[in-house]
């Protein structure tokens, strides 16, 4: 199964042209073929802040996203590194490192919005990267996640009053980590230390207050706490002096500061260790193969204009998946049923138990593959289906069947006839011969094997034919 996650390098999963996202069909064929379910984890966050390091160490390589060394944004779009997950055994791991936020030459806070809006749908590790302590300016710069329920929609049909509840999304969404760099603080509340987990829930407090001011602090941290009830902080000390921050990538461990490296290893091993596999609502995995579809579900939304749709995407992959699921079944049923047995059958509850057994087959096939199979009307489909084949089956031992008798009738007795119709029989003790002669071709006829489910109403046909042949 390495063969399905063998990248050297990252790949731009979906591209941002002119502020236009669109999917990149090389990156989506590399995601079709990974049949493995996929651990996904997306970093977002300012430009500029450090991300690709942490992904790259992910991979467990230094080098591979690009880190930049400027004040430019060198991510564009969203870029995707898949690998063999270092810990769980048969799960890839897909890697997203998405374009920074804020980036002042595209000035487009709009496409900063989906961006964000995309790594919260397609991962099941969310990081959010930001740089310094938590203060209301890094509530401030977290504005995208506000701006979540006017972004994406849980189902097609809103409650009445135009709104969703917070569970619905929560039941989509993934788990959330944020990493904090370049800290310089001591992380502590009333002269008390603090951990970064409780560092971060102390920082996500409300007010207790009505003024707008007040309304507008907690409005991020109302949402932080309602999406994400699976919460995460880590806290990293600068890595080295600033003058050789562009050339991280470069540089060994030994020459990073140690508390750094340590933490560096102990967000890797978290990460790694607890993250999910991408899962649908139901706990339906996703391997490679869906999540390429979510990508084109979700993109394709955007494109024209409409909210990417949770509920509406995961039916869209169910039907395609369900109508899969309906074809491998039935090209099993058919299979086993041609390879089963040779018509004709000498009865019909001979192959009647060849089709039960190869309806049971196709049915367990079909329970396996497919998934969100609304009030069963995929297997009601797959069940009509096997119903039309089985009909035809019978149709086709009958007439092979019919055919098969009346050629053999044919084939035995058309000497006979062509003796009686020359007068062969019109002679003193003929009769005894020609009577003779046909019970001899009647014991043939009727020593003839595999004659099918139709000899017994031949049998009556050669009665007749015999009393005529008489």
């Amino acid at each position: 199964m390495a063969s399905e996650t063998c990248m050297p390098d990252p790949m731009c999963l979906i591209e941002n042209v002119k502020g236009q996202l669109r999917p990149n069909q090389k990156a989506l064929e590399i995601l079709s073929a990974i049949t493995q379910p996929v651990v996904v984890v997306a970093i977002v966050g300012l430009y500029r802040t450090g991300k690709s390091y942490l992904m790259n160490k992910l991979a467990g390589k230094n080098t591979g996203f690009s880190l930049g060394s400027t004040v430019q944004s060198h991510t564009k779009g969203i870029w995707m590194w898949c690998v063999p997950h270092p810990q769980k055994a048969d799960h890839t791991l897909v890697l997203l490192d998405t374009e920074g936020l804020g980036d002042i030459e595209k000035g487009d806070s709009d496409n900063d919005c989906w961006i964000f809006a995309l790594a919260i749908l397609l991962s099941s590790t969310f990081v959010y990267n930001s740089m310094g302590a938590i203060n209301q300016q890094a509530m401030d710069q977290l504005q995208y996640v506000t701006e979540l329920t006017d972004r994406i929609r849980t189902t097609s049909s809103p409650h009445s009053n135009g709104t969703e509840d917070s569970s619905e999304f929560v039941s989509f969404f993934p788990d959330f980590v944020w990493t904090l760099r370049d800290v310089t603080v001591r992380l502590e509340a009333d002269g008390q230390s603090l951990t970064a987990d409780e560092y971060l829930e102390n920082s996500l407090k409300l007010k207790q207050g009505t003024s707008k001011e007040d309304k507008n602090y907690n409005l991020p941290r109302l949402c932080i706490r309602k999406f994400f009830p699976r919460r995460k902080c880590f806290v990293f000390y600068p890595p080295t002096e600033w003058k050789k921050l562009s050339e991280l990538e470069n540089l060994r461990d030994d020459e990073l500061d140690s508390d750094f490296v340590q933490q560096a290893a102990e967000f890797c091993s978290f990460i790694l260790s607890s993250s999910k596999a991408k899962a649908l609502p139901g706990g339906v995995k996703v391997n490679g193969a869906r999540l390429e579809k979510l990508v084109l579900s979700y993109i394709d939304a955007m494109s024209s204009g409409d909210l990417p749709c949770m509920e509406n995407a995961v039916l869209a992959l169910a039907k395609i998946e369900n109508l899969a699921a309906m074809q491998k079944a039935i090209a099993h049923y058919d299979q086993q049923m041609n390879q089963g047995m040779q018509l004709p059958t000498e009865t019909l509850q001979e192959l009647l138990n060849l089709h039960r057994t190869c309806e049971r087959e196709a049915i367990e096939i079909f329970l396996r593959t497919s998934f969100k199979d609304e009030d069963h009307a995929f297997q009601k489909e797959l069940l009509a289906q096997l119903e039309k084949r089985w009909e035809v089956t019978c149709n086709k031992n009958v007439k092979l069947s019919s055919d098969l008798c009346s050629e053999l009738l044919r084939n035995i007795f058309s000497p006979l006839e062509e003796a009686v119709t020359k007068d062969a029989y019109s002679q003193p003790g003929g009769y005894l011969l020609f009577v003779e002669k046909r019970e001899e071709l009647k014991k043939k006829y009727l020593r003839e094997p595999r004659k099918g489910i139709q000899h017994v109403i031949r049998r009556h046909e050669l009665q007749n034919y015999l009393i005529q042949e008489a």
